[in-house]
């Protein structure tokens, strides 16, 4: 299992970034897809899950109205799509799946909002 993020950077607050997962390595279709971020010196926290199909979606109570997870299952990827930008969302955002009863984890971007 291969999971790539892309598409992190610098962004101001207010404004938004779009990033990218592309997964290989398993049955993309078949498997519900999340982002995860961590900020420094804290705890991963889950951000938002996809199901396998797309039609069921949720996300941490923070950023709703905010952020919109998309999965193009033909490309075997997964997108989160991240407007409204603020400081607390500084972080390492990652993207995860678990098709096979384990946690898989990808190497992780850096998104940094400044105020």
């Amino acid at each position: 299992v291969q999971l790539v993020e892309s598409g992190g950077g610098l962004v101001q607050a207010g404004g938004s970034l779009r990033l990218s997962c592309a997964a290989s390595g398993f049955t993309f279709s078949s498997s519900a897809m999340n982002w995860y971020r961590q900020a420094l010196g804290k705890e991963r926290e889950w951000v938002a899950t996809s199901s396998s199909a797309g039609g069921s979606t949720n996300y941490v109570d923070s950023v709703k109205g905010r952020f919109t997870i998309s999965r193009d299952n033909a490309k075997a990827t997964v997108a989160l799509q991240m407007n409204s930008l603020t400081p607390e969302d500084t972080a390492v955002y990652y993207c995860n799946t678990r098709p096979y009863a384990r946690n898989y984890w990808g190497q992780g971007t850096q998104v940094t909002v400044s105020s």
